[in-house]
Formats: C-alpha cells, structure tokens, sequence
C-alpha cells in the first residue's frame, strides 16, 4: 500500500480508537438496530435466510435469532478499530486458541496448510492473531467494492505480515506458497455465479460454492483445516481449530471436486449450527439457482 494512503488509513482508524470503545458500542449498536428495522430489503433477506435454514424453529425465535445477527455484526464492526493494537501480549484479552496441536500437525507435514475461513465470528481476528501463534498467513480474497474502505480493511488484514492475493488468477501463486509450507487462508462461504460453482448442500438446499479450495487441495496433497473465531458469553472469542483433513482424491476429477466441496461446506454449516447468530446471514447465499448452470 503506498505511503499516503497507509498515513491517512492509520489516522482514521487512530481518530476512532479514541472513542471510547462504549461509546463506539453503544453507537453501533444504535446503527444496527435502525439497520434492521428500516432496511426492510436485508431484514427480509435475513428472516428468510434463518427460516429456511432452521424450519424447526418458530417465527418468535428466528427472530430473536434475527436481532442477535445484528447485535453481533455491531460488536464486531465497533471492536474492528482495535485490531491493530491487538498484540501478542494483550491477544489473551481478546482470543483464546482451542486445537492448536491440529495445525502443528498439519504444519509438519511441509505440504503447506489450506485454511477454510467463514464470515463467522470475528474473523479479522485470524489476520491479526494466526502470526502471533503460528505464521503469516496469504489471504484471497476479492477487493472491497469501496476503495477507502478496502483499504483501511487491507492495512489491518497485513499489519503482521500477511500477503492478500487478489481472487481471480490466484492458482499458480497459492501452489507455490504450498510448496514453501505457507497457510492459504480461503473464505468458503459465498455465493458465486453458476459458471465459477459446484452446488453442494448448505443447510438442506443446494448452494453454489466456490471449488478453488478443492481444487488446490487436490493438486498439492496439503492438508485442509477449518479456523473458526466464535464469540463466548464472557465477551471474548474462542478460536477453534479443527482437525486437518486430506482430500479424498479417487481419480474421478469431477466427482472429486463435489465430495470434497460439500465436506468443507458441511464444516462451516456444524460451526453456524452452534453459533447461528455469528454467520453472515445478510449475503444472499443460495442466490446462483441450479437452473443457472
């Protein structure tokens, strides 16, 4: 990032960490509230989203479920400030790791570490914390259709050391870092047009999902594993890292890519299960219709 922009992005993150981190909560929280109840567009998506995923559930609490997505995004959109003066010394304040000996496992295997991330939780804590307990991680990601916010969310995603590697074309960049015994963090979550998908199930309906992650990890052999930074009662987060799991990898390419799809999907969807009202349920995630194939 040039000089200029890396100032101005450290001054408006600066004038906003000195508010009071209440006073910031409490204005986001005011924010969100009126979010949700005069954008009816993203209430009804919300609401709609919940009710197909949980049929079991009554209106009473999908909607309990429904205002607590947007208490959540408040806190995590009002902590989002303090990121960059989250050091290994005060991260305890913040996150605890929960399954580390899964990654150092994993890590030994000198095969390099795909890493299933979600838009669950606080997940601009991994950027901040993954280098502080392991190593510096190599994000793709798709940039922010808002420049200036892109690049306040840039600054803090590689403040310790992590590489952002645009989406489109990423391939040959991340089979090199495997071969370095890098981490590859993935965002698995999204929907993506019918063209650039697999569809797998995601909460009993078919989803379209992105297959880089099953494609480089049925080239490079690495072991995937999932990172989930899931929000406790007490205030702080919980990152829980699960156990590695290799590829299945039966020679049927196709057939390969699905299986291996819908078993990372299936990760996210057990996480989102526990914590539902972590998940990013604003996004239009069953957008892209089989019919569009």
């Amino acid at each position: 990032m040039p000089v200029e922009k890396t100032k101005t992005t450290q001054r408006v993150l600066f004038v906003f960490r000195c508010i009071p981190k209440n006073v910031r909560m409490g204005f986001f929280l005011t924010l969100f509230s009126l979010f949700y109840y005069l954008s009816a567009k993203n209430r009804l998506i919300v609401l709609h989203n919940l009710q197909r995923s949980f049929p079991e559930k009554d209106t009473k609490e999908i909607i309990k479920i429904a205002k607590g997505v947007y208490r959540h995004f408040a806190t995590v959109a009002a902590e989002f400030f303090d990121m960059p003066v989250i050091t290994k010394e005060n991260m305890h304040q913040w996150i605890e790791y929960e399954g580390l000996e899964h990654y150092e496992a994993a890590i030994a295997k000198g095969k390099g570490l795909l890493s299933i991330v979600a838009h669950f939780g606080n997940w601009e804590l991994l950027p901040i914390t993954v280098p502080m307990v392991a190593k510096p991680m190599h994000i793709v990601y798709r940039p922010l259709d808002n420049p200036a916010i892109d690049n306040i969310v840039e600054y803090v995603r590689t403040k310790n050391g992590n590489e952002l590697i645009p989406k489109g074309g990423s391939g040959k960049r991340v089979m090199e870092l495997l071969k370095e015994n890098q981490i590859i963090g993935i965002l698995s979550d999204q929907n993506v047009a019918a063209y650039e998908g697999i569809f797998v199930d995601f909460f009993g309906r078919p989803a379209c999902t992105g297959a880089g992650l099953a494609v480089m990890a049925l080239r490079s052999n690495a072991p995937v594993i999932a990172i989930f930074p899931a929000r406790q009662k007490n205030g702080k987060y919980k990152a829980i890292v699960k156990p590695a799991i290799e590829a299945v990898n039966t020679g049927d390419y196709h057939a390969d890519l699905v299986t291996n799809t819908q078993r990372f999907t299936k990760i996210i969807e057990e996480v989102v299960r526990e914590y539902p009202e972590q998940w990013f349920w604003f996004h239009q995630r069953w957008k892209t219709k089989p019919y569009q194939q």
